[in-house]
């Protein structure tokens, strides 16, 4: 299944996503987010794909009313979660950092995610219990040495309370910041160890649910500034703390002053 999924969304990709970047008018959503037709456009064409190959398998899509959304997570019944571009603003810009990604979420659990970067022709894929990989070449954490004084942090500050951005700023714990955008990218990056902490305050499922499962299987950590685990039974948008260090990941909890489970 894995290989199927893979192929159609490298395809989709290269049909409705690549040929309209930075070339695209864009829109606004009720919540201020951008949206264009190509992720109109790639959500219908890996829908209809998906629902040919797989007919027991409901869909949820990022471009779905937040009715829908609800209606099919609450019916329990295995589906695919689909964010058709992560990183729309980026997309629409011209800023090349987007990612498109894809979970299946069964009994509430992501088991199978893909997140896939056209622009670098990079695919992060993993399956619950089976690890993760790039490219097909397998992912794996490593202890990076470092104090948390030393590291590249992955920070979006927009969605961070006034008090916490701003002690971010003015007692800095990292060595350097840098805000991406693109989620889904963002957390794989960290994956294969292309930054070592991060830190969002609002994160939607589809933003998440394939990205979560990859960093995890790579051997990384995460939860919630509360300190749960980050969870893919609910609609409503959560925070998240990762590294893929353990050490790294306690001290950046302990600066957080959040209580590792």
């Amino acid at each position: 299944m894995l290989e199927h999924i893979t192929k159609i969304i490298i395809n989709a990709s290269k049909i409705e996503v690549l040929p309209h970047f930075n070339k695209v008018e864009r829109d606004y959503k009720s919540d201020g987010s951008v949206v264009t037709k190509a992720d109109l456009a790639m959500q219908h064409h890996i829908e209809s794909e998906l629902s040919k190959a797989y007919p027991d398998i409901a869909f949820l899509g990022e471009e779905m009313s937040a009715e829908q959304q609800a209606s099919l997570l609450a019916s329990g019944q295995a589906l695919w979660c689909l964010d058709p571009i992560d990183g729309t603003s980026n997309f629409a810009a011209g800023i090349p950092y987007f990612s498109v990604s894809l979970a299946l979420i069964e009994d509430g659990i992501t088991t199978l995610a893909i997140v896939y970067d056209p622009v670098r022709d990079e695919c992060f894929a993993a399956q619950r219990g089976q690890g993760a990989s790039l490219n097909g070449q397998q992912l794996s954490s490593q202890n990076t040495g470092l104090a948390l004084k030393q590291t590249i942090a992955l920070i979006d500050f927009k969605r961070l309370s006034n008090d916490l951005a701003s002690q971010l700023i003015t007692n800095r714990p990292y060595a350097s910041q840098r805000s991406l955008g693109s989620i889904a990218l963002e957390l794989c990056w960290l994956a294969a160890g292309r930054g070592h902490i991060y830190l969002h305050g609002k994160q939607q499922l589809w933003d998440y649910a394939a990205a979560q499962l990859i960093l995890s299987e790579a051997g990384g950590f995460s939860c919630t500034l509360e300190g749960e685990p980050i969870s893919t039974q609910f609609l409503p948008a959560v925070s998240t703390i990762a590294a893929l260090d353990y050490e790294l990941f306690v001290q950046w909890c302990d600066y957080l002053k959040v209580t590792v489970n």
